[in-house]
């Protein structure tokens, strides 16, 4: 697949040929749904708690007498059936993060830029540079590009364009590095710098098992004949012992 390469102004610098093993794959919602969870799961603080009757700050004292009162019996205060008393079964800190095999999450972000290429919602543009740090000028390029709403991923952070894009709330920049299926997904167009689009197909390319040329198969070697082994000389039987003589009565 060929791509123009163009500038933030929108003039074609030159053409990129996307590799089908990176940018061509099949396209699985299955997948990409596991990504997406997977990375929103991560994200969750888990930090919701409650305190249990033995944690609230109340006597354990018994509220009154057992009998004689004409009420329900009752021990201590923090029991749950009293105003500011513990909370039963309830929320507890912890981890919501999953685990992802390697391998999905690579074939997940290789789906999700497919997806972009096969919607022709990929941008390839020679560098993410400005020469002004200021919101509006990157505002009125990326308007003529129709790229307002884009994820950035750039080889390296320019700090003008940083600047520049912080304040457009429907872009984002990443690194390379920081490439990811939600961000991928999360925004109408995708724009990759050239050399983000080689450091990504390195990455992704990265281990794959590559088919080895077959080896010839080497001559077997004759065996050497082994002598014969000599034959040991048979063993020689014990004579017979011969039956013990019947006492005489």
């Amino acid at each position: 697949m060929n791509l123009d390469i163009i500038t933030l102004d929108g003039k074609k610098t030159g053409s990129v040929t996307l590799p089908a093993s990176v940018f061509g794959v099949d396209v699985r919602a299955d997948l990409l749904a596991r990504a997406v969870n997977w990375q929103l799961a991560g994200q969750r603080s888990g930090l919701a708690d409650t305190k249990t009757r033995g944690e609230v700050d109340l006597t354990k004292k018994k509220a009154y007498s057992q009998k004689k009162t004409g009420g329900a019996r009752h021990g201590a205060r923090s029991s749950n059936i009293f105003r500011k008393g513990g909370v039963v079964f309830g929320p507890a800190p912890r981890d919501f993060s999953t685990s992802l095999p390697k391998a999905v999450r690579k074939l997940a972000l290789k789906t999700a830029l497919s997806s972009k290429a096969a919607g022709k919602n990929l941008i390839v543009v020679d560098e993410a540079a400005m020469s002004s740090h200021k919101t509006k000028d990157l505002a009125a390029k990326l308007e003529k590009m129709g790229a307002l709403n884009a994820t950035f991923i750039v080889d390296s952070v320019e700090a003008n364009f940083d600047k520049a894009s912080r304040n457009l709330p429907h872009v984002k920049v990443l690194p390379t590095a920081g490439a990811n299926v939600y961000d991928i997904l999360g925004r109408e167009k995708l724009i990759l710098t050239s050399k983000a689009v080689d450091m990504l197909v390195a990455r992704l390319e990265e281990g794959e098992a590559k088919v080895k040329p077959a080896k010839k198969a080497a001559p077997k070697a004759e065996k050497a004949a082994k002598p014969a082994a000599e034959k040991k000389p048979a063993a020689k039987k014990a004579p017979a012992k011969k039956p013990a003589a019947k006492a005489k009565k």
